[in-house]
């Protein structure tokens, strides 16, 4: 199929960008931690059935899943418990402006490990994309109502800009070994979080049985339930669909298209009078990433 890559990558950015409002008021109310580990447990059963009706084939190497172990330590357990945070803390709109640094971390990761350099064009990305998000992070009028800007819940969404973007090279790495369906890769990755999380958290104290505690609000367990269906099983495999098909560049900078389409979401649903600097901010942003990897 023409642009499967590209057209996943776009179909992930939708689905994050709708989902991240409805993650955000699922952490407020049991945690980041909980509501982190709830849907990735949710979406390994979804994983699981689908793998085992439509008989995907498991063939990897040991380096293929040592690469998916890795990404999903990075991406899922460190980028996405902070980005969780974010939620809890400056809420989805800003937490997803300022994930859209991920793929100009990933460029830079690679720069420093992989040893590819920046083009010019590239170096005028990352200026570009950081232009535009402090310009929207740093906008003071027309907040989501609830949530008041932070300089900890910033911190919290750029830790997990940085696990999204090292996570995805690590990714980029499996496919390249050979061919992995995106469902078996999704899978391996939300497994490994979830085996080196819950233990964790269940140690620590900072989760609970996600089964009880979802049993006591109802509303709560349908909004879990519906984001880690359309935003975790479809929307991560989505992702690991566009990276296998598309330039990381391109997937990248369609991915980043989220906080884009989330703001007309935020003006419908929560009736944001989002000011003009917000909204050109978030197309620089974009227009930042575009550049960084287009070049």
């Amino acid at each position: 199929m023409p642009f499967l890559g590209e057209f996943s990558a776009l179909g992930a950015a939708a689905l994050w960008a709708a989902t991240s409002m409805i993650f955000a008021k699922v952490t407020v109310k049991i945690g980041s931690v909980q509501a982190n580990i709830s849907r990735m447990m949710v979406a390994t059963l979804l994983f699981v059935i689908s793998i085992a009706l439509f008989r995907l084939p498991i063939n990897l190497s040991f380096t293929q899943i040592q690469y998916l172990f890795i990404s999903a330590m990075l991406g899922l357990v460190f980028g996405d418990t902070y980005l969780f945070k974010a939620f809890q803390t400056i809420g989805a709109r800003l937490s997803m402006l300022v994930m859209s640094l991920a793929p100009a971390i990933a460029a830079l990761l690679a720069y420093l490990f992989l040893g590819e350099t920046l083009s010019i064009g590239g170096i005028w990305g990352v200026l570009i994309t950081l232009c535009g998000v402090s310009l929207v992070v740093f906008e003071r009028t027309g907040p989501v109502p609830a949530y008041t800007l932070s300089k900890l819940g910033v911190f919290y969404a750029l830790l997990g800009a940085f696990g999204q973007g090292s996570g995805l090279i690590f990714a980029k790495l499996a496919f390249a070994e050979g061919p992995i369906h995106g469902m078996v890769a999704s899978c391996i990755r939300i497994t490994s979080a979830v085996a080196v999380l819950l233990p964790i958290s269940l140690l620590s104290r900072r989760c609970q049985n996600p089964i009880n505690v979802l049993k006591q609000d109802r509303t709560i367990f349908m909004y879990l339930l519906i984001a880690s269906v359309f935003g975790t099983y479809l929307g991560i495999t989505f992702s690991l669909v566009a990276v296998a098909y598309a330039k990381v560049g391109i997937a990248s900078t369609l991915i980043a298209t989220s906080p884009v389409l989330m703001l007309p979401m935020v003006r419908l649903i929560y009736h944001d009078q989002l000011s003009w600097k917000a909204i050109i901010g978030a197309f620089i942003a974009v227009t930042g990433v575009a550049i960084l990897f287009l070049t």
